[in-house]
Protein backbone atom coordinates (compact mmCIF):
# COMPACT_ATOMS: atom_id res chain seq x y z
CA UNK A 1 0.00 0.00 0.00
CA UNK A 2 1.44 3.30 -0.83
CA UNK A 3 1.54 6.37 1.39
CA UNK A 4 2.81 9.48 1.06
CA UNK A 5 3.94 10.97 4.18
CA UNK A 6 4.25 14.84 4.79
CA UNK A 7 6.13 16.78 7.34
CA UNK A 8 7.76 20.19 8.40
CA UNK A 9 4.93 22.40 8.83
CA UNK A 10 4.32 24.57 11.51
CA UNK A 11 4.22 28.51 12.37
CA UNK A 12 6.26 30.50 11.31
CA UNK A 13 6.44 34.80 10.98
CA UNK A 14 6.35 36.75 7.94
CA UNK A 15 9.68 36.28 6.15
CA UNK A 16 10.69 33.28 7.91
CA UNK A 17 11.44 29.88 6.57
CA UNK A 18 10.24 26.15 6.86
CA UNK A 19 11.28 22.76 5.37
CA UNK A 20 8.37 20.75 4.04
CA UNK A 21 9.51 16.75 3.36
CA UNK A 22 7.49 14.10 1.76
CA UNK A 23 8.33 10.63 2.35
CA UNK A 24 6.79 7.55 0.62
CA UNK A 25 6.31 4.23 1.91
CA UNK A 26 5.57 1.27 -0.46
CA UNK A 27 6.39 3.35 -3.04
CA UNK A 28 10.18 4.73 -4.64
CA UNK A 29 10.17 8.14 -5.75
CA UNK A 30 13.06 7.72 -8.31
CA UNK A 31 11.24 7.62 -11.46
CA UNK A 32 8.33 9.64 -11.00
CA UNK A 33 7.50 13.55 -10.85
CA UNK A 34 6.19 14.49 -7.55
CA UNK A 35 4.70 17.61 -6.98
CA UNK A 36 3.67 19.90 -3.73
CA UNK A 37 -0.04 21.53 -3.66
CA UNK A 38 -1.73 23.34 -1.08
CA UNK A 39 -5.36 24.50 -0.55
CA UNK A 40 -5.85 27.18 1.33
CA UNK A 41 -9.23 27.53 3.58
CA UNK A 42 -12.09 28.87 1.08
CA UNK A 43 -10.03 28.77 -2.02
CA UNK A 44 -9.20 26.03 -4.26
CA UNK A 45 -5.89 24.08 -4.24
CA UNK A 46 -3.23 24.75 -6.61
CA UNK A 47 -0.17 23.20 -7.91
CA UNK A 48 2.79 25.18 -5.58
CA UNK A 49 5.57 23.18 -7.35
CA UNK A 50 6.90 19.65 -8.74
CA UNK A 51 9.71 18.58 -9.98
CA UNK A 52 11.29 15.57 -12.59
CA UNK A 53 13.29 12.69 -12.02
CA UNK A 54 13.77 12.16 -16.21
CA UNK A 55 15.54 15.47 -16.57
CA UNK A 56 15.26 17.76 -13.51
CA UNK A 57 13.12 19.77 -14.78
CA UNK A 58 10.91 21.63 -12.03
CA UNK A 59 8.22 23.59 -12.28
CA UNK A 60 6.64 26.62 -9.74
CA UNK A 61 3.90 28.78 -8.84
CA UNK A 62 4.39 32.59 -10.18
CA UNK A 63 3.76 33.90 -6.50
CA UNK A 64 6.47 31.23 -5.22
CA UNK A 65 9.50 32.03 -7.50
CA UNK A 66 12.58 32.70 -6.10
CA UNK A 67 10.90 31.75 -2.56
CA UNK A 68 10.66 28.29 -2.85
CA UNK A 69 12.86 25.31 -3.88
CA UNK A 70 11.90 21.88 -4.51
CA UNK A 71 14.74 18.91 -4.96
CA UNK A 72 14.90 15.40 -4.15
CA UNK A 73 17.26 13.00 -2.39
CA UNK A 74 16.65 9.79 -3.97
CA UNK A 75 18.59 7.45 -1.71
CA UNK A 76 16.48 9.01 1.38
CA UNK A 77 13.59 8.58 -0.89
CA UNK A 78 12.22 12.20 -0.18
CA UNK A 79 11.47 15.15 -1.85
CA UNK A 80 11.79 18.65 0.30
CA UNK A 81 9.65 22.06 -0.37
CA UNK A 82 12.69 24.63 0.64
CA UNK A 83 10.38 28.04 1.89
CA UNK A 84 12.20 30.95 2.24
CA UNK A 85 10.54 34.14 2.91
CA UNK A 86 7.17 33.00 3.68
CA UNK A 87 4.15 35.35 3.42
CA UNK A 88 0.56 35.10 4.99
CA UNK A 89 -0.59 34.63 1.48
CA UNK A 90 1.70 30.82 1.69
CA UNK A 91 -0.81 29.99 5.05
CA UNK A 92 -2.55 26.46 3.70
CA UNK A 93 -2.32 22.96 3.90
CA UNK A 94 0.23 21.95 1.77
CA UNK A 95 0.21 18.01 0.24
CA UNK A 96 2.77 15.97 -2.18
CA UNK A 97 1.48 14.00 -4.61
CA UNK A 98 2.36 11.34 -7.22
CA UNK A 99 1.44 8.87 -9.93
CA UNK A 100 2.15 5.59 -10.23
CA UNK A 101 3.67 5.65 -13.99
CA UNK A 102 5.51 8.87 -15.15
CA UNK A 103 4.53 12.27 -16.68
CA UNK A 104 6.44 15.14 -17.96
CA UNK A 105 6.21 18.41 -15.56
CA UNK A 106 4.37 20.08 -18.16
CA UNK A 107 1.82 17.19 -17.67
CA UNK A 108 1.57 17.11 -14.33
CA UNK A 109 0.73 20.25 -13.58
CA UNK A 110 -2.64 20.35 -15.44
CA UNK A 111 -3.91 16.67 -14.38
CA UNK A 112 -6.64 17.53 -12.34
CA UNK A 113 -5.45 14.75 -9.72
CA UNK A 114 -3.38 12.33 -9.11
CA UNK A 115 -2.94 8.78 -7.87
CA UNK A 116 -1.11 9.17 -4.52
CA UNK A 117 -1.74 11.79 -2.26
CA UNK A 118 -0.44 12.94 1.77
CA UNK A 119 -2.65 13.59 4.15
CA UNK A 120 -1.29 17.02 4.42
CA UNK A 121 0.90 19.42 6.97
CA UNK A 122 -0.50 22.86 7.83
CA UNK A 123 1.98 25.60 7.09
CA UNK A 124 0.29 28.50 9.34
CA UNK A 125 2.31 31.91 8.52
CA UNK A 126 1.39 34.90 11.30
CA UNK A 127 3.06 37.15 13.14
Amino acid sequence: QVQLVESGGGLAQPGGSLRLSCTPSGFTLDYYTIGWFRQAPGKEREAVSCISNNDGSTYYLDSVKGRFTISRDNAKNTVYLQMNDLKPEDTAVYYCATDSRFFTVDNFIKMRTHDYWGKGTLVNVSS
